[in-house]
C-alpha cells in the first residue's frame, strides 16, 4: 500500500484544440479550481504464484484467510453506509482441498475492504463476506458478483443478480453461516414459469426498494438493449418460476422506452419531407445509474453530436433530460455525487483515442443512427479500457475546462497511481459524505500488449505481480456532504411503458427510406438520403449532404458523408464511411476519409480495432489518426 499527495490541474482545451459548449448549450458559470486530491491504494488478499489447489500456503497467509491470482477477478465496488469500508468481487485461488478450513476461500467471492488503514479483529485489512455461506443458503445463487451496492442499511449487498443478506446483523460482523444469497429474478411469462429473464448491469436505487437494469436484444441480426426499472420483492416460499427457493422478485417493471414517444432523429410529423432532430428526447440505451436524491437515472443515450459517446439525466417523473458530458471523448463509467454537485467519470479524453471521428463538434448525430455502435465499440483495445477518473461539475465540459483528472499528478513511472499502463475500470463510486472517490484499474496484459501486438508489456509492480488494483481518491480539502435519506418513489414512470410479461420487445423507430431535408437552427440545411435493407427492416445506408449549415451560429458546416453499415454477426458491425467535411466558424476542421473510403470491422464485445483506409479529424491545424489495427 502506498499514498500520493496530488495537487491536480485541470485538463486544459489547448491539449486538444477544441472549445466545446456547455451540455445544455449555457455557458454556465465559472469552472472551478483543481482541488488537492490525496490517493491510496486500498489492500487486497495476498498473491498465489499458482492456481493449483494446495498453492495458498500460510507462508504465502499466515492467518489462512485466502489468495487471488496475479489476475484478480476484481470489481471494486461502493462503499458501505459507515463510509469506511467498500465492497469487491475478487476471486480466490489456491485453496487448500479437503477438510482444512482455508478451502472456503475459492473462486468468486465478494469481500469488504477498510479504507482507513484498519484491520478486522483476525488482523486482514479486508474480510470475505460469502466465503463459506452453507449451500442451504445460498440456492439458486449466480457466480457474477459484479457491481457490488450495499445497501443503506448495512446489512445486504446487491452483487450481480443477487443480494447478499446478513439478517439482522452488519456485513462488517457477518459469519458466513449467518449470511443468505437470495437470486434476482425477472419474470418475462405470463404464467411465471421458467428461470426469467436475462438481466445485466443492475443499479440500485437509491430508496434501496427499486432496480435499474439491462437487457440484452436481438433485432434484425443485430444486438440491442433496453434499460428497465422494478420494485424489489422478496418471496421466502415462491410457487412459481425458478429457481424455487427464496428470492427477490422484480415487480411493477417499466421498460424505460416508449416507441410512442419523439425520437433522438425523426421524420418531422408537421412538416412532410423534413427530418428532426430532438435533443431532449428520451433516448435511454443503457442505464447506468441514479442521482443520489433518486430523481434521475443516468445512461448512454443516442449522441447529441455525431459520434460523440456522452452521459445523460433523465428525471424520472418529468422526463426532462440533461447532457452530463459533452467531451468527444468515449465516457461510460459514471457515478453522481451525494450533494449532486459533481460527478466522477471513467472517460478516454486526454488520450485523444476518438478524436478522429468525434473529434469535429456540432455535426448532428444523423449518420448515428447507424454508427453508434461501431463508434463506441473503439474506445478499447480489448480489455485494454483508457479509461481515467475525472472530477467534472454539474455545469459539465465548457470553455477551456474539461473536468480534473484524479490521479493526474505523478511520474508517470511504473505503478505509480497516473502509470499510462494502469487503466480505470467501469463504475468509480462516490463515499456516503462526499470526500472520496473509490476506483479500480487493470494492468495492460496480453493479447492488448505483446506477441503480435506493437505495444510493449509492463511488469507489474503491485504486491505478488498482481494485474489489478483497487484506489480511492481522497479529496482533501472537502467537508462532508451526504446524501439526505431518500423515500421509496412512484413504481410508475410516466414516460416509460409498463412491462407486460411475455410482451414482445418493441422495436426502436426510425425515419423510413426517402430524402430529407434537415434546417439548421441558425443558417444552412443538409439533404440527407436514408437508404433500407432489402428487407426493410432497417437502415443500410446514410447520405448527408451539408451546405451552410450551422445550428449554433459559431459552427458551419460544408461537405458530405456517406456511410453504409451491416452486421455480419449479432455483435459485429461492419461500416464503410466516406467524409468530406469542412467547418468554419470558431473551429476550422475537416474530417475526411481517405480516397477508397473508412471501413471497420468490430465487435461490440471484443473492441478489437481493424480497419482498412483511413478515416482523419485536423482542427485548427492538429491532426487526429485512427488508432493502429490491434491497438
Amino acid at each position: 500500500m502506498w499514498t500520493v499527495l496530488l495537487l491536480v490541474v485541470a485538463v486544459t482545451a489547448a491539449s486538444t484544440g477544441w472549445r466545446p459548449a456547455a451540455p445544455d448549450g449555457r455557458n454556465g458559470p465559472p469552472p472551478p479550481k483543481p482541488e488537492p486530491v490525496s490517493v491510496t491504494e486500498l489492500p487486497l488478499p495476498p498473491v498465489t504464484p499458482s492456481t493449483e489447489a494446495g498453492s495458498c500456503t500460510r507462508k504465502i497467509n499466515p492467518r489462512g484467510t485466502g489468495c487471488v491470482g496475479r489476475s484478480v477477478g476484481l470489481q471494486s465496488g461502493g462503499f458501505l453506509p459507515d463510509g469506511r469500508h467498500v465492497a469487491a468481487q475478487v476471486s480466490f485461488a489456491g485453496a487448500p482441498a479437503g477438510p482444512d478450513p482455508a478451502g472456503i476461500y475459492t473462486g468468486r467471492q465478494l469481500i469488504i475492504v477498510r479504507t482507513d488503514g484498519t484491520t478486522f479483529p483476525n488482523g486482514d485489512p479486508w474480510k470475505c463476506v460469502t466465503c463459506g455461506v452453507p449451500a442451504e443458503n445460498a440456492v439458486g445463487r449466480v457466480d457474477a458478483l459484479d457491481y457490488p451496492q450495499p445497501f443503506a442499511d448495512g446489512r445486504r449487498v446487491l452483487a450481480g443478480p443477487n443480494i447478499i443478506d446478513c439478517g439482522p446483523r452488519l456485513l462488517v460482523d457477518c459469519a458466513p453461516e449467518r449470511a443468505h444469497i437470495y437470486p434476482i429474478r425477472w419474470n418475462v411469462t405470463p404464467e411465471g414459469a421458467g428461470k426469467g429473464g436475462e438481466i445485466r448491469e443492475l443499479r440500485l436505487h437509491p430508496d434501496n426498494v427499486h432496480l435499474g437494469f439491462n437487457s440484452f436484444t436481438a433485432d434484425n441480426g443485430k444486438l440491442g438493449q433496453f434499460a428497465y426499472l422494478g420494485r424489489l420483492k422478496f418471496d421466502p416460499a415462491p410457487k412459481t418460476g425458478e429457481p424455487r427457493t427464496p428470492r427477490y422478485d422484480l415487480a411493477k417493471v417499466t421498460r424505460l422506452f416508449d416507441p410512442a414517444d419523439e425520437q433522438p432523429v425523426e421524420a418531422d410529423p408537421r412538416r412532410p419531407g423534413e427530418l428532426k432532430v430532438n435533443p431532449g428526447a428520451r433516448a435511454v440505451g443503457e442505464l447506468r445509474g441514479f442521482s443520489k436524491d433518486g430523481k434521475e437515472v443516468t445512461y448512454i443515450g443516442h449522441s447529441a453530436e455525431s459520434s460523440n459517446i456522452d452521459v445523460f439525466a433523465a428525471n424520472l417523473t418529468t422526463g426532462k433530460v440533461r447532457r452530463l458530458t459533452s467531451h468527444p471523448e468515449y465516457v461510460d463509467p459514471v457515478d453522481l455525487s451525494p450533494d449532486g454537485k459533481w460527478l466522477v467519470a471513467m472517460d478516454t479524453r486526454g488520450t485523444d483515442r476518438q478524436m478522429f471521428m468525434a473529434g469535429m463538434r456540432a455535426i448532428p448525430p444523423v449518420t448515428d443512427l447507424i454508427t453508434s455502435s461501431a463508434a463506441s465499440s473503439t474506445r478499447n483495445n480489448g480489455q485494454r479500457r483508457f479509461f481515467q477518473p475525472y472530477l467534472i461539475d454539474r455545469y459539465g465540459d465548457r470553455g477551456d475546462y474539461q473536468g480534473q483528472r484524479l490521479n493526474a499528478a505523478g511520474d508517470g513511472g511504473p505503478g505509480s497511481v497516473n502509470d499510462p499502463n494502469w487503466n480505470g475500470r467501469a463504475d468509480p463510486q462516490w463515499s456516503p459524505d462526499g470526500t472520496s472517490v473509490a476506483y479500480w484499474q487493470a494492468l495492460v496484459v496480453p493479447p492488448a500488449c505483446g506477441g503480435h501486438n506493437p505495444l510493449p508489456c509492463p511488469r507489474s509492480t503491485a504486491p505478488g505481480g498482481r494485474t489489478e488494483r483497487m484506489m480511492i481518491a481522497r479529496l482533501t480539502g472537502r467537508g462532508p456532504a451526504p446524501a439526505r435519506p431518500v423515500a421509496p418513489i412512484s413504481d410508475r414512470v410516466p414516460w416509460g411503458t409498463p412491462y407486460q410479461p411475455g410482451s414482445p420487445t418493441p422495436t426502436r423507430p426510425y425515419p423510413r427510406e426517402g430524402t430529407y431535408t434537415l434546417r439548421g437552427k441558425v443558417s444552412g440545411s443538409a439533404q440527407v438520403k436514408i437508404t433500407e435493407t432489402a428487407a426493410r427492416t432497417a437502415i443500410s445506408t446514410i447520405a448527408v449532404a451539408y451546405k451552410g449549415f450551422s445550428d449554433d451560429g459559431l459552427h458551419v458546416l460544408n461537405g458530405t458523408e456517406r456511410v453504409t453499415a451491416a452486421n455480419p454477426t449479432l455483435t459485429t458491425t461492419k461500416v464503410d464511411w466516406y467524409s468530406d467535411l469542412v467547418q468554419t466558424g470558431r473551429t476550422r476542421a475537416t474530417k475526411k476519409s481517405s480516397p477508397d473510403g473508412f471501413h471497420l470491422t468490430i465487435d461490440v464485445l471484443t473492441n478489437i480495432f481493424q480497419a482498412t483506409g483511413t478515416l482523419t479529424t485536423t482542427i485548427n491545424g492538429r491532426t487526429y489518426l485512427q488508432p493502429a489495427n490491434g491497438t
